[in-house]
């Protein structure tokens, strides 16, 4: 049974367990040590789940494993949250196995960003459930320093909305349609988003702030997938786009990836604004995704509800 009531998890406090899952890509145990090290000094207690560093090629580990992994995490009333190690590819493929039941039973925070969009499109599908779109427990301080620990702190562990304002020098600064816009933050990483369509997973956009980010895809594949956003309808109700960060999104052909974002997306008639520093770019923060968000691109803020209560 699908319900339509938004399920908002606990916050985290200090003491409680953390699950770190690997539902898509493999990773080792000294990339997922800094962010132990991390959580630990929050308070938490992270612990890494059976197969957190299993490896089946681009995998990490057989479906049947990552699937086990997440759903001993959302059964087990002593784990009081999720975080993923890292994204890479496969979160689709064990989606379909989640007990939705146990999700909705005990709601849990879920953070993670990338592949693990498709994780939460399906939590959002299946129960409602809120999440955390933000940095992984394979944690690189070159890439999410003090800014971006601050900033998934806030969110795991305070019910206190969260503001991120758009950045000049970042990739897409310069997308933007005036204008104000609210709804409710959907979305997350574009490639992740296309491929939902025509599956269960894919979110009613109807009235929704969409997010979009991308990492090492070239102008004409960005163009691609934004046409085939607007060929499906699905842009067709949004109320405005939040556009993340872009990065190494280059090509030997001069086109510049705001341009492209501008082309595809300025014409919808709502408000559009870059810049924000939501993505895989260095400063990544984070964002509650699932709840009702405020964008105002004259301010040059996303205003979001907070992931927890």
């Amino acid at each position: 049974m699908i319900t339509n009531e938004v399920l908002r998890p606990p916050a985290l406090r200090p003491g409680d367990t953390v699950l770190l899952v690997s539902p898509s890509g493999p990773t080792r145990p000294e990339r997922v040590a800094r962010g132990i090290e991390l959580l630990t000094g929050w308070g938490l207690r992270p612990v890494p789940a059976p197969n957190a560093y299993a490896r089946q090629g681009y995998l990490a580990g057989a479906d049947e494993l990552r699937a086990a992994d997440l759903n001993a995490a959302f059964a087990d009333p002593a784990v009081r949250g999720i975080i993923c190690t890292r994204g890479g590819y496969g979160a689709q493929r064990v989606v379909d196995a989640i007990d939705m039941t146990a999700v909705r039973r005990d709601p849990k925070v879920v953070a993670g960003f990338s592949d693990i969009t498709a994780l939460q499109f399906a939590l959002w599908r299946g129960a409602r459930l809120v999440g955390v779109h933000g940095p992984v427990a394979a944690w690189r301080d070159e890439r999410t320093a003090l800014d971006s620990a601050q900033s998934l702190h806030a969110a795991l562990t305070t019910a206190a909305p969260v503001t991120v304002s758009a950045r000049d020098g970042d990739e897409t600064f310069g997308v933007r349609v005036s204008g104000r816009a609210t709804g409710r933050l959907l979305g997350g990483n574009l490639c992740l988003i296309v491929a939902s369509l025509g599956t269960a997973d894919m979110p009613d956009l109807t009235g929704a702030v969409l997010l979009l980010e991308e990492v090492q895809e070239p102008p004409y594949k960005i163009d691609q997938m934004l046409t085939q956003l607007r060929r499906s309808g699905v842009l067709a109700g949004l109320a405005g786009v939040a556009v993340g960060q872009f990065t190494d999104c280059a090509d030997g052909w001069g086109v510049d990836v705001a341009d492209v974002l501008t082309d595809r997306l300025g014409d919808l008639g709502i408000p559009l604004l870059g810049g924000l520093p939501i993505g895989h770019g260095v400063g990544q923060l984070t964002v509650p995704v699932g709840t009702e968000a405020v964008l105002d691109v004259d301010a040059g803020t996303l205003t979001v509800a907070p992931a927890v209560h």
